[in-house]
């Protein structure tokens, strides 16, 4: 008898001992995020790289048709109007997060964003040492980075919460990164070692997570790469290949979308070694890839035309793209509904595929691990309004 109460008691606080590592996990893992910070390139920037312009030598995104969607004028966003980062702030009630450059008086409760169109995960002094001289910006991950440490001082004396305490509410989107630094050599015509040079991106965008750890990060959000043999400047510049170079099913490059899934494939790994470094912390992988390739193989299924290869701002050729002459330039037109197209502009997605983007990362199946809601209660997050126009 004596035996079968201490055995009873003893499974009793084995139970209560797993139903509370389950809970802690839990909490751990749904957090009520009270900002985003946000770190990465276009795809991502909403205004940083306009703001860092000359003002005699503007981007293409701060001329019209560039968010004639929604923004009315363009906001220096690569797209016809919001991106995901806006998409993923209205679902959790914040405001559009702003760019770093060119805002006064940046705060925790605005959040903060960093991502420069053009930007690179290597600094831009590997790419001068191989030969390679591209045109855009020098903000490359590490120095987005070492900017949000500088002014993290600042940020947090404005606060009576502790630092740690509000860079762990927060949501870091980590991303998308790292596409540029195989894009300049490419379109420059130079050789380079995928392999090593992939080892260095998925090396900076690690570094980058774990130095945000060590301040008091909690929640990442770090994207793969999108299916670049999609794209109408990719297929433009291999558009003399024959004709078994591609998909007959999507038109798509079959070989530089394995090439791409082999990178993300590299990342996750990564992602899961974090993950097991720094238990404490939510790292999740958000499947750009296939949330994307899925408009390039049912468009109609998603709303969009059956020529989703072709960008509807553009100019020339098969995939209305042309260098030189792209989106924003004088004389280049642009198509009449954007929403029912999945390119924008040759290497950017319209709204209306970044808004389908973001509610498949956000409510599945395109996160990895998914994102756990639970403790947001149904008053705090309406989905259905969230990704409403």
């Amino acid at each position: 008898m004596a035996y079968s109460l201490k055995k009873l008691i003893s499974s009793f606080l084995l139970v209560l001992y797993s139903t509370t590592i389950i809970v802690a996990s839990s909490e751990s893992r749904c957090r009520r995020f009270k900002s985003i910070i946000s770190f990465g390139d276009s795809i991502a920037d909403t205004g940083n790289y306009l703001h860092l312009s000359d003002v005699n030598h503007l981007p293409q995104t701060a001329f019209f048709p560039y968010g004639e969607s929604f923004f009315h004028p363009p906001s220096g966003r690569a797209s016809d109007g919001r991106l995901i980062i806006d998409f993923i702030a209205k679902f959790l009630g914040l405001p559009y997060v702003p760019p770093y450059f060119g805002s006064q008086n940046v705060s925790f409760e605005q959040g903060i964003n960093f991502a420069v169109y053009g930007a690179t995960a290597l600094d831009r002094a590997y790419f001068v040492a191989k030969g390679i001289e591209y045109d855009f910006t020098n903000v490359s991950l590490s120095v987005q980075l070492d900017i949000f440490k500088q002014i993290l001082p600042n940020l947090c004396a404005s606060s009576s919460r502790d630092c740690r305490e509000m860079l762990g509410d927060s949501l870091i989107l980590m991303g998308e990164i790292g596409g540029n630094d195989f894009f300049y050599p490419s379109f420059e015509g130079k050789s380079i070692d995928e392999t090593k040079l992939q080892d260095l991106i998925i090396k900076a965008i690690s570094s980058a997570i774990v130095d945000l750890i060590a301040l008091g990060a909690k929640t990442f959000l770090v994207p793969g790469g999108f299916p670049a043999g999609c794209s109408a400047a990719c297929l433009t510049q291999y558009q003399n290949a024959a004709e078994e170079y591609y998909d007959p099913f999507t038109g798509c490059i079959p070989r530089l979308n394995e090439l791409g899934e082999r990178d993300n494939e590299q990342l996750k790994t990564e992602l899961k070694r974090l993950q097991k470094l720094y238990p404490d912390v939510n790292i999740i992988y958000a499947d750009y890839h296939n949330s994307s390739y899925r408009f390039y193989q049912e468009p109609a299924k998603y709303g969009f035309k059956n020529r989703p290869l072709a960008a509807c701002c553009g100019v020339g050729g098969r995939y209305n793209f042309t260098i030189g002459k792209e989106c924003g330039s004088e004389g280049v037109s642009y198509c009449q509904n954007p929403s029912e197209y999945v390119n924008w502009d040759g290497y950017h997605l319209t709204e209306a595929a970044y808004q389908q983007m973001a509610e498949g990362i956000l409510n599945g199946p395109y996160a990895i691990p998914a994102f756990d809601w639970s403790c947001l209660g149904s008053g705090s997050v309406d989905k259905e309004y969230s990704f409403s126009s």
